[in-house]
Parts: structure tokens; C-alpha cells; sequence
């Protein structure tokens, strides 16, 4: 694991004399952090870039309206949430429901090691500890109304105080207090049960060792192996397909029905992605004579079962840094 620190802001009181240049280095500081945020915000990785974009070019040409009041870092958090919420009401007017978000995409570990971990405090980096990059809060966040979304973020991920969001969203601080709490409900009634009982962080070994016969029993299509690897109410989904599917009979049935079983060989890489162990599977194919991307499996864990299975397409594989294919003889992977 790569630990980037934060390099301290400059004390930057106008900006309209900044070059192109010195003002890109100011901003770039922020980007990987101003994309987790976005990313939260819209729960689609490419829309996250889109808008971090957006963000550097209209702090680019507004860059006369800042005045010092806050910090540049701040200030490009105000441009960044403005951008997300504009987007979300062009692109996606009405939040999710049902339990599913078919815009739903993956964000690699090992992006998120760049953020900043230098100091324990830093708003970020009790975030990701928290485990509020996981998939399962993704998914409830995007259940909510854009602005009580950009509220919860604002105060709960990254601690900013009632007052800074309100000037922030052009609110009172009785509005975002209302706000905040109609959103912790919303938050509630979406996220899992037990999920004040995740850990987080780094996967002990009985949780390796469930991934590992979970990896070992799909690489063989033994379905009913891995059948016994799941909660009774597990849940499975597949962004962007639509559906939602809920519970072990549910779930295995989807899986026989779309010929899990009958796939060509298969080989695995382990990975990891919003700070979740996942499988990348490639299926052999002849004409290629390598194994070729497939799937993407993210696995949630809890009890020491599998209570919840992402799968992403094969589309996912470069974003995540991963092989575009693997040779016939599937050297140092799994098989």
C-alpha cells in the first residue's frame, strides 16, 4: 500500500495573478480526493472524472472570484458538489430505489491509496476507515435526494460543520440540519443490518480463506459448493443489467439459469476494490488461444459468509489495472 501526505496548501489569498501552470499544480493536489468525493456523490467512476473535470475548469475561469476566505481546498469542494448536483439533476432527476443502481461502477484499491493518510484526523481518512466507500453505502446513497446526498457527505464523511455546508449550498443551518437528518434516515432504512459490525480494513485470514473457496468453487462451477458460502439472504447484482435478487434459492437460480455451470474453463485474479475483496474471472477463448476478461466479483462479508455479490462486466478490467488477457497456461493465477 502505497500512503501519499497531504503537502500543506499554500497560503493562497488571490488567485487571479496565477498562471495556468502553478494554478493546475495547486488543483491536481486535490484530484484524487475531489474524485472520491465526486464518486460518492454520483456512484459512477467515469461521471466522478467527468465532473472532477468540470471542477478544475470552472475553478479555472472563476479563479478572480476566490478571495481567501476559505481554503483553496475548500473552495474546490464547493465547485466539485455544485458540478455533481447539476449533473444529477440533468442526468438522473429521481434518486434510486428499489435496492439496485444499474449506473453503479467499481473504484480500485489501489486508487484509493493515493489519498492521503498522513494524519489519523484528516476527514478522508477516517471516511475510508469508516468504510463509506463500500458498495453497499454507495448503493444507499444513491438512494437519496441529491441535496440531503451532498448534506450527509459534507457533514458525516467529511466533517465539515453545519455552517460551511449551508454557505456551501446557499442554505440555512436549519435546512441542513433538517436535511442531514432526513438523509441519516434514508441512510438507515438502506444500509445493511449489521453493518455497524463490519471491520474494514485489511482481510483477516478467515476471510481470505472464504474468498479462496469461493475462487476455488466458481473456478470448477460447483454451484452448490458455493451455495453454502452464502447467507440465506444473501444479495446479488449486476449493474448495469437491472435486477435485484434476494436470498440463497434466488440468487443460485439466476446463476444456473444464465449457465454458470456450463461456462468454458476459467482461470481467477485476486483483487480488491472499494476496500472490498473481489475475484476478476477470465473465460478461455480459442481464437485469442488466452483467457479473456469476463466478470468482475465483489464480494461483501459478514459472519463469515458471503452476504453480498457485485459482479461488473468485463468493461471494468482496465479502470481496475487489471490483465486485458491471460496466457493458455495461466501462469500465477489462480485455476
Amino acid at each position: 500500500m502505497t500512503v501519499t501526505t497531504r503537502p500543506e496548501e499554500p497560503s493562497v489569498e488571490s488567485l487571479g495573478e496565477v498562471g495556468e501552470r502553478e494554478f493546475a499544480g495547486l488543483a491536481e493536489r486535490h484530484r484524487r480526493e475531489l474524485h472520491v468525493h465526486c464518486y460518492r456523490m454520483l456512484g459512477s467512476f467515469e461521471d466522478a472524472e467527468d465532473t472532477v473535470q468540470e471542477t478544475f475548469l470552472r475553478a479555472w475561469r472563476r479563479r478572480e472570484t476566490f478571495e481567501g476566505r476559505s481554503t483553496f481546498r475548500a473552495w474546490l469542494y464547493k465547485i466539485a458538489t455544485n458540478a455533481c448536483l447539476e449533473l444529477l439533476a440533468k442526468r438522473r432527476p429521481e434518486p434510486a430505489t428499489g435496492g439496485e443502481v444499474l449506473w453503479l461502477q467499481p473504484y480500485p484499491d489501489r486508487l484509493l491509496d493515493e489519498l492521503p493518510t498522513d494524519d489519523v484526523d484528516e476527514p478522508e481518512s477516517v471516511a475510508v476507515a469508516r468504510e463509506t466507500i463500500e458498495l453497499a453505502y454507495l448503493v444507499a446513497v444513491q438512494h437519496l435526494a441529491p441535496r440531503p446526498r451532498a448534506v450527509l457527505i459534507l457533514r458525516d464523511v467529511l466533517d465539515w460543520p453545519a455552517k460551511d455546508v449551508a454557505d456551501l449550498l446557499g442554505d440555512s443551518v436549519n435546512s441542513v440540519n433538517s436535511a442531514l437528518q432526513r438523509a441519516r434516515a434514508g441512510m438507515r432504512e438502506h444500509l445493511p443490518a449489521e453493518r455497524q459490525d463490519w471491520t474494514g480494513g485489511e482481510l483477516d485470514d478467515a476471510t481470505r480463506d472464504l474468498v479462496r473457496r469461493f475462487t476455488d468453487a466458481s473456478l470448477a462451477k460447483d454451484v452448490t459448493t458455493v451455495a453454502t458460502m452464502l447467507r440465506d439472504d444473501v444479495r446479488f447484482s449486476m449493474p448495469p443489467t437491472p435486477g435485484v435478487y434476494v436470498g440463497r434459492d434466488a440468487v443460485v437460480a439466476n446463476w444456473v439459469a444464465d449457465g454458470f455451470e456450463d461456462l468454458p474453463e476459467l482461470r481467477a485474479v485476486p483483487t480488491s476494490v472499494n476496500r472490498q475483496p473481489a475475484v476478476a474471472y477470465y473465460i478461455w477463448n480459442a481464437s485469442a488461444e488466452a483467457f479473456v476478461p469476463l466478470t468482475i466479483d465483489v464480494l461483501r462479508i459478514s459472519g463469515g459468509t458471503v452476504t453480498e455479490v457485485f459482479i461488473f462486466h468485463a468493461d471494468r478490467f482496465p479502470r481496475l489495472g487489471l490483465p486485458e488477457r491471460l496466457p493458455a497456461d495461466g501462469s500465477g493465477v489462480t485455476s
